[in-house]
């Protein structure tokens, strides 16, 4: 899968484990184990790239007598997510179009 593609699908699947709640790392690959496999160093590369690009926001608390971070999305990363669906509906046709059956062949 091209690169680009997958980075910005991985993003918007980062800022959807924490749209409906504050979250930290564990969890958010435990979230999303369902649907892709994330390692550690990959989902923490992607947090300090949405931090930077201010879609997130960075808490620490503590829990258990350890600190732990706790990320929050802010409006850019709300944004962020719904500009991602509306892309992901021409990705959807582009991949309809490069599927579908040659009928004149059959």
């Amino acid at each position: 899968m091209d690169i680009q593609l997958k980075r910005g699908m991985l993003d918007a699947c980062v800022l959807a484990a924490i749209k409906n709640e504050d979250s930290y790392g564990y969890k958010i690959i435990k979230d999303l184990k369902p649907y892709v496999e994330l390692s550690e160093s990959t989902l923490y590369t992607i947090l300090k790239r949405l931090e930077a690009a201010r879609m997130l926001t960075v808490r620490t608390a503590e829990h258990d007598g350890r600190l732990r971070k706790y990320y929050h999305i802010t409006e850019a990363g709300h944004r962020r997510i719904e500009e991602f669906k509306e892309e992901f509906k021409e990705v959807i046709s582009i991949y309809q179009f490069v599927t579908k059956e040659d009928v004149n062949n059959e």
